[in-house]
């Protein structure tokens, strides 16, 4: 509950937010952002070094675009800080968030504001991202924000142990990974698991329902209702229930006790005691810093068995940016928010620097881009057709932590009617989205 009571106080935050600033989204005498007069503006931004030193960089490329705007760079802050300072009236005039589920708050409360017409006025059509955080950066038909950088999810796996095994190309389908998850994993004379082929435990690293989905085709809403209660999503959780069953819980409870911490160089992948692993782009540049004699590869998730069209997407999240509504220099910070949101060079930049996926179509291809080996699976992945994304609700991640508590408790046992589950689920969720769509305090 306390993802729930977040999600909801932070719409609430930024409700009360908005009703008392003042400003429009656009003023109605500029024809176009590019005759902005001078200004010094200010941008907060999750990062922290060494990440901030290249995202400084590339703001530094815009002040040079654009001499008369000179940029203030704050790094370190996070969506609360960004709340209360538009609640207080001293917001910055460009916000990033690490949070898209947010997006679903910042839009329909106004506190960030639409950036419809500036991308009217400057040509610019949201057709240039892909369509995931096309999705994930508007809510109801409102763009408050761009995607700026984005998180790509695959799978890793480790040459040598499938060399040994007798492998020697990554699985492909859901019954190829089950089979070699067996094959791959070793224990000890006592029975202890020493390599682990594949660890399906829940909420382990980066297992969670969203980064699986996709391999079935599964999806969370159905109109304005939340629809988990389906064979795509009762599939899946089958699937990692009996791999569980298979290691044996109580084992994995224990693997995982000493598996290492999963951003540390500890972490179970970069020690070769997990054969195959879901995690994300970021993870080429941990193991080139932590594990450069890792001898691995990348590949899109497997698909599920009778989903073999699915094979070569996956799932997706990342960065917004947007013009928080107290700002007092909008069209300069619109410029600002296009550079960094649309601008295939400053993205190139950025991607090369912080390991996150650029955001636009063009960008993934650009020359300047230059991917560490195993990254270019995670660009092909981002483009990919079958890629999707969680969609944006009013009550941010609360749905997806609703769902993971159900899934971690039928994943030991201690629930055990897994539709029934998943309709209760739905139930919840529905009532959460209503309690928000009120205004109402939880």
């Amino acid at each position: 509950m306390r993802w729930v009571l977040g999600a909801l106080t932070l719409l609430l935050a930024l409700a009360l937010a908005a009703s008392g600033c003042g400003g429009s989204s656009k003023k109605a005498d500029t024809s176009s952002s590019e005759n902005a007069g001078p200004a010094n503006i200010t941008i907060w931004t999750p990062f922290v070094d060494p990440e901030l030193k290249t995202f400084k960089a590339v703001v530094a490329d815009f002040e040079k675009a654009h001499p008369s705007i000179h940029v203030k760079v704050v790094g370190g802050t996070n969506d609360d800080k960004i709340v209360a300072a538009i609640r207080g009236g001293n917001a910055p005039d460009v916000a990033q968030s690490f949070s898209s589920d947010n997006t679903g708050a910042f839009c329909p409360s106004g506190a960030w504001i639409d950036l419809g017409p500036y991308m009217k006025d400057d040509g610019v059509d949201d057709s240039i991202f892909p369509e995931a955080p096309r999705d994930y950066s508007k809510f109801e038909g409102t763009r408050c924000a761009l995607p700026m950088l984005a998180d790509t999810y695959g799978l890793y796996y480790n040459k040598a142990l499938l060399a040994k095994a007798g492998y020697k190309t990554p699985p492909k389908t859901i019954s190829q990974l089950t089979a070699m998850a067996k094959k791959l994993t070793q224990r000890d004379a006592n029975g202890k698991l020493k390599v682990v082929g594949f660890n399906p435990f829940p909420s382990w690293y980066e297992n969670v329902p969203a980064h699986f989905g996709p391999s079935w085709g599964a999806t969370w809403m159905d109109g304005d209702k939340s629809a988990l209660n389906t064979p795509e999503w009762a599939d899946h959780l089958r699937w990692q229930k009996s791999l569980i069953d298979w290691y044996g819980y109580d084992d994995l409870v224990r693997f995982n006790a000493g598996a290492g911490d999963e951003f540390s160089a500890s972490n179970a992948f970069e020690t070769a005691k997990v054969a195959m692993h879901m995690d994300g782009e970021w993870r080429v540049a941990f193991i080139k810093r932590e594990a450069p004699n890792l001898d691995y590869g990348t590949a899109p998730f497997p698909a599920a068995d009778g989903h073999d069209d699915l094979y070569g997407g996956g799932y997706v999240t990342g960065s917004i940016i947007g013009i928080p509504k107290t700002s007092k220099h909008k069209d300069q910070a619109w410029l600002l928010v296009k550079y960094l949101g649309t601008n295939s060079q400053g993205l190139a930049k950025l991607s090369n620097g912080i390991q996150n996926v650029p955001t636009t179509t063009d960008s993934l291809k650009s020359p300047a881009l230059k991917p560490l080996p195993g990254f270019q699976t995670f660009l092909d992945v981002f483009g990919n057709a079958n890629t999707t994304t969680t969609p944006i609700t009013r009550i941010g991640p609360a749905n997806q932590e609703t769902f993971q508590s159900f899934v971690s408790k039928y994943m030991s046992g201690s629930k055990t009617d897994l539709e029934g589950g998943l309709e209760g689920v739905d139930k919840q969720i529905d009532a959460q989205l209503k309690q928000a769509e009120a205004g109402q305090a939880p």
